[in-house]
């Protein structure tokens, strides 16, 4: 059903200023002619905030400008493929001028009702130890995650095709780090910070997070005898940065990746993360219902130019089967926690159609404590780490990667998600004419049974961490199975 339009009073003057457009005046008029309540002259007392903007399907761009105008904002940048815009506003008023189920700040979100003040910078998931620098060392043998999937084995078939592009959306990565250089190619790669792409480097490094530079490690860190190797060395990578300087993955950002990476080609996208400012986002809920338009959109699009979208499924060890409402303020979104269910609230992307959801296990095959699960929710799992599970010989039981400038290991799903990634690459790479359907198809038939433990007791208790619901082909633990490079690139 098309998002309804309010009628609402505009000047003529005000719209031409904007496109020069005839018809956009025109159909901005005819609405103008229908309300009978003016509304007063835009206002300018800030801050200046940025708006998702939703449009119906097929809008040209002119019309979608000159209504963002006429409501008080600017337009920053339309995407007409899909009638999504990003716009910014020191109106307070702009987003009831558009409608607030057309019109939505994730900004304004992140700013406290009381005092004013910018929350405070959001807190990473994942588990980060110290890093340590570059050198000529080879540290392959402690990478115990790509023995669990037998990447050594598959890179004697296959490391995978240049023609072959995984979109890392994520905090940027290092263009200069000796592992990632041969594989990173700056020519794709762009900021997204404002909902606006950015071509510069800057836009595209990390600033205050080198989550980017170890996802992109796991995926495609050279080959060379020297640190870490990636599941698919051979792919190229695009640092497309959706995270900002406080941690936040608003909305926009994640659109403006979807879109940049679908416009250039891409064969695959990485989201290590859940879009901010809610961990659940609501379909039937003022704003959120923006935010969820927003980027279905945006990922059914990409999709239907053949990119793959692998996700994360989230460290809230959360059963997604049973969605729930974020019980705090989304301005605290590292504290959210599930209250009452809601079956239209989601975890995005990871729960959207047509994306493969990942799911993380430890060294010995088993669930992580921390990792969200749920029959239906997830669809792949993959070596995200444990410290809990540290394997014999080894001396972490987390995933060792690429930082700036050097190494560290981590835990996550976020870990796990690059693995998924770069197993769908070296399919790709296999199976040139596949499509983002086919791939994902491909995925799950080559994946490793695993099935349900018998007790997931973690801690000793006597009691159950969480109850995994299936079969051995397909639970809610592990999806499919575990993914394996190996039978990518032979079967």
């Amino acid at each position: 059903m098309p998002l309804l339009r309010r009628a609402r009073a505009v000047a003529v003057s005000a719209v031409l200023l904007v496109s020069g457009s005839q018809v956009a005046s025109a159909a901005v008029s005819a609405q103008a002619e229908q309300s009978s309540t003016p509304i007063a002259a835009c206002t300018q007392p800030g801050p200046v905030l940025r708006y998702l903007v939703v449009f119906d399907e097929g809008t040209s761009q002119p019309l979608a400008e000159a209504e963002i105008t006429a409501s008080c904002g600017t337009p920053l940048v339309y995407y007409p493929q899909i009638g999504v815009a990003v716009a910014t506003s020191p109106d307070p008023s702009f987003g009831r001028r558009m409608g607030p189920d057309r019109a939505y700040s994730a900004q304004a979100e992140a700013i406290s009702k009381h005092t004013g003040a910018v929350v405070r910078k959001k807190v990473d998931e994942t588990e980060m130890g110290k890093a340590s620098r570059t050198g000529a060392v080879d540290r392959t043998v402690e990478q115990w995650d790509m023995d669990l999937i037998r990447a050594a084995e598959a890179h004697a078939v296959n490391n995978g095709s240049r023609d072959v592009v995984v979109g890392v959306l994520d905090s940027g990565i290092d263009p200069n780090h000796p592992d990632l250089v041969g594989a990173l190619d700056p020519g794709l790669s762009a900021g997204c910070a404002t909902g606006k792409a950015d071509t510069s480097v800057a836009a595209w490094s990390p600033t205050t997070s080198a989550h980017g530079t170890h996802v992109a490690g796991t995926i495609a860190a050279a080959d060379d005898g020297r640190g870490t190797t990636g599941v698919a060395p051979g792919v190229r990578i695009a640092s497309v940065k959706v995270v900002d300087d406080d941690g936040y993955i608003y909305p926009e950002y994640a659109v403006c990746g979807f879109m940049w990476s679908a416009v250039h080609g891409m064969t695959i996208t990485n989201n290590s993360y859940f879009i901010d400012p809610w961990v659940f986002t609501c379909q039937n809920q003022v704003g959120q219902k923006v935010v969820y338009e927003a980027v279905r959109r945006a990922v059914e699009y990409a999709s239907g130019r053949g990119v793959l979208t692998v996700a994360a499924a989230g460290n809230g060890a959360t059963d997604l089967s049973k969605p729930g409402r974020d019980s705090q303020s989304p301005t605290n979104a590292e504290e959210v926690r599930p209250r009452a269910l809601d079956n239209t609230c989601l975890v995005l992307p990871a729960q959207l159609r047509s994306v493969v959801a990942v799911s993380s296990v430890g060294a010995d095959k088993v669930k992580a404590g921390y990792s969200s699960y749920g029959l239906g929710a997830v669809d792949l799992t993959a070596p995200g780490g444990d410290r809990k599970q540290v394997p014999e010989g080894k001396t972490d039981g987390c995933v060792l990667s690429t930082v700036p400038a050097g190494y560290d290991y981590s835990c996550g799903t976020s870990m796990a998600t690059p693995h998924v990634s770069g197993v769908a690459a070296l399919l790709a790479s296999v199976h040139p004419e596949a499509t983002a359907p086919e791939l994902s198809r491909m995925l799950n038939v080559q994946s490793e049974t695993l099935p349900c433990p018998a007790d997931y007791d973690l801690n000793g208790t006597g009691a159950q961490d969480a109850y995994c619901t299936g079969y051995s082909e397909y639970n809610g633990f592990y999806g499919h199975g575990l993914v394996d490079a190996l039978t990518a690139v032979t079967k």
